[in-house]
């Protein structure tokens, strides 16, 4: 029996101030740090051991990996990274405290941005230095691709895609997988394999540092889901 387990990286220091992060590349903070070693005991209490683990380009995700899987004592295992697992692109807000933003724009525009499905962000301006255009790790990358603002659906598409091109091979192999994230492509992810709505989406939150664990039938049909916790 194959089994998927979702991990939202911990609390980064953006969260920690209020920001919107994105494909900001922002580290842990030390709560951060703390929830991605919670995640590790929690998955040795449930006796649970990935056989690979997937994470994003962004280094709170990687770090949330490697102190998970340090605290669970099982290091050694292969790790595969994406960009296309990579948090939403939220555009010209991040960098932006969140109250100023609601404040600015009103709470149904926040909302319809910030939990819907098809509202996007307003996009970086042309040439502003917080593309990811810029960035070194992405100079192998065709340009075109580079988001400069995403909506959740923007988002699912990129975060399938690679779902179904590296993951599912995977748990075709009855494999247990760890993927370390965000809150957006973990979400896109949900949408898929819990088959929820656009419009339920906007009520689903994914706590920090507590592994989401999925368990699919041979022919690899969601057949249960848990919020893991001691």
């Amino acid at each position: 029996m194959s089994q998927l387990i979702l991990l939202r990286h911990g609390e980064s220091k953006y969260n920690q101030k209020n920001l919107f992060t994105g494909w900001t590349d922002t580290d842990l903070s030390e709560q951060g740090q703390e929830e991605a070693r919670q995640a590790g005991r929690i998955l040795k209490q449930h006796q649970i051991y990935p056989d690979i683990c997937f994470t994003s380009w962004l280094k709170r995700a990687i770090h949330t990996a490697h102190l998970t899987l340090a605290e669970l004592e099982w290091e050694h295992i292969n790790q595969q990274r994406s960009w296309k697992l990579n948090e939403r692109h939220y555009g010209d807000w991040q960098g932006r405290n969140k109250d100023e933003v609601l404040q600015k724009v009103g709470e149904t525009q926040f909302k319809a941005i910030r939990r819907g499905y098809d509202t996007p962000p307003p996009p970086l301006p042309e040439k502003d230095p917080r593309s990811p255009q810029f960035e070194a790790k992405y100079q192998s990358l065709d340009p075109s691709l580079l988001p400069r603002s995403e909506s959740l659906h923007q988002t699912q598409i990129r975060t399938l895609n690679y779902f179904y091109q590296a993951i599912l091979p995977q748990l075709a192999e009855d494999k247990t997988v760890l993927i370390s994230a965000h809150g957006n492509t973990l979400r896109a992810l949900m949408m898929h394999l819990e088959n929820i709505s656009p419009e339920d989406i906007v009520e689903r939150e994914i706590p920090t540092g507590l592994p989401m664990l999925y368990t699919f039938d041979n022919l690899l049909n969601t057949q249960a889901h848990t919020l893991l916790n001691f």
